[in-house]
This record gives structure tokens, sequence and C-alpha cells, in this order.
């Protein structure tokens, strides 16, 4: 089986051309042969790597930043998406797209479940749902994988950002009023082959639609941050007091959600997949990450 992931630089991308596993084939497609924010780009490219399954990981990222390019992440994360879809459609083949925990506005007092209804408060989180739309539209066998908080040795992310500021700070202030699952890329990556394995036309599977995906167990960014340096200091990293604070305290251009959590109970009945504990998952990045093992994945 060849399994084509778009984003070569990307955290899901970089781990599943790690993890890769027996009689499967991952490659990696990015910029400049194919570049989202590029709709003529994506066909050709797709249509050349002949993928038995095709996993839309690559994205329009910058929260933040997304705010003030309101017209550039729609193009990459709604109409990019659709497109690679609409290419893994033509091949015949399914595509694995991913989500965000960010469809929602956290104003639930549970975890969501994949019928409740989106209201996204941030534009990335609405360029993430148009996609999940164009997606769906455009591909009839599609599996979307909402996902959250993600994390690896790889790209930029919460854990490698704890790491850095604890070798220069005492104390480090970080939101403890916005909970959710810290999930990390390696078990995303795991979970995506696990699925794709099922996806063989002689499976017969045909459970298609929208999923949750992240790490097992809840916290908030704050708690996040301790177990990260508390599980530095005992392999000898670097460590730091954290200090709770607010989402006032800690204003951002877009709006956070304050409940990120997800119910993964579809995607455990349905694959019969579970991820870790987030706990167990993140001593093992940060072991990894202390010791210089970022990891080396090749790409095409």
């Amino acid at each position: 089986m060849r399994l084509l992931v778009t984003g070569r630089d990307g955290q899901v991308a970089a781990s599943l051309l790690e993890a890769g596993r027996a009689g499967t084939e991952v490659v990696a497609l990015g910029r400049p042969e194919l570049d989202l924010a590029r709709p003529d780009t994506v066909i050709d490219a797709i249509a050349a790597a002949k993928p038995d399954i095709v996993v839309s990981a690559a994205a329009y990222t910058a929260v933040d930043q997304a705010e003030d390019e309101p017209d550039l992440a729609f193009a990459v994360n709604a109409t990019g998406a659709g497109k690679v879809a609409e290419a893994a459609a033509r091949l015949g083949v399914p595509v694995i797209h991913l989500s965000t925990d960010y469809v929602f506005d956290g104003a639930k007092a549970d975890a969501y479940v994949e019928t409740d209804t989106p209201a996204p408060r941030n534009t990335y989180g609405a360029s993430k749902l148009a996609g999940e739309q164009a997606v769906a539209a455009a591909n009839a066998r599609h599996l979307i994988l909402r996902t959250a908080w993600a994390y690896s040795p790889f790209g930029r992310n919460f854990v490698k950002t704890m790491l850095k500021l604890a070798v220069d700070r005492d104390e480090i202030a970080v939101v403890a009023d916005q909970w959710g699952n810290p999930t990390s890329a390696l078990d995303i990556a795991d979970a995506i082959l696990h699925a794709a394995a099922m996806l063989h036309p002689r499976t017969g599977f045909s459970s298609f639609g929208v999923y949750h995906l992240v790490g097992t167990g809840e916290t908030n960014w704050s708690g996040f941050a301790r177990h990260i340096l508390d599980t530095s200091r005992v392999f000898g990293g670097p460590w730091a007091r954290v200090r709770d604070i607010a989402t006032v305290d800690y204003p951002t251009k877009a709006r956070r959600p304050p409940n990120s959590r997800l119910s993964t109970a579809k995607f455990t009945a349905t694959c019969g997949w579970t991820a870790p504990e987030w706990q167990q998952s993140t001593k093992e990045i940060v072991s990894r990450l202390l010791n210089g093992q970022t990891g080396h994945a090749s790409n095409v």
C-alpha cells in the first residue's frame, strides 16, 4: 500500500514517515510540487504519485496570523483541502483529512462528540471547518480526523516551547482555564496507519465520516506544562515553576475555545484503536528531545 501524505515539514507528515510499517510505503509531497495555496498544482502532483490512500495533513496553522490573512487561510485549509480530496476521488482512492478541535467554540461542559454542531471562534477554526465540508463534498470515501494540542519531536509545538523557555527562566506563566487533550503526533501517525489498513478495498470498510482522534486523558495548558517540565527534571533536563494565569491575562489575536476536549469513543468503536495516556506519550517525546533524538525522515 502506498500512502501519500501532503506536507513535508508538518508534525504528522514527519511522524508518518518515521513510523512506517511492513507493507506500507509512506511518501510525503509538499511545496513547490504541491502547494495548497495554488490549487492548480494539486491534482497533477497527487496523480503522479499514484497513491492508494491520501492523507491530507498540510494546512495553514498560524492561528493568530490567520486573523490577518483570512483569504490565505481559507485558500489553503478549505479550497486546497478540497482539491486534495478531489484528486484522491479522481484516482478512486480514499482520503484521510486532518482537522481540529477549533471547529468548536468551547462552550460545552463535556467532551465534544462528532454530532455536536461546530461553531468556530476564530478564522483558523472557520477555515478548517470549511475544509471539512469541501473534503466531504469532493470525496465520499473520507475520514475526517479532528485532533488537538499536537506535539512531537518535529516542528514547532508546545512541548518544545516549554523546554526552551525553561532553559532561561525560573518561572513560566501558562493559561489554566483552557482544557483539552494533549496528543502526540506519533500516536496520530500510528492511528492513521491503523485506519489506512482498514480502508483497503478488500476489507469492505464503509464507515466513512468525521471522527475525533486525541490523546487519552485531559488537562489544561498549565497542567500540561507542569508535566512536561517535571518529566524533564527527572531526566536531568531544564525545569521551571509554572504559574497559572487566566486567558484574559494572555491576550491573543485569535480567540481560543475554553473547552477543547474531544471524545474518541466513535474512533475506538469503529477502528479498534485508542491512544495511550497523554502523560505516557509526553514522557516519550520529552525523553527523545532531551537526548537529541528528533528523528530523520526521508521525503519525496
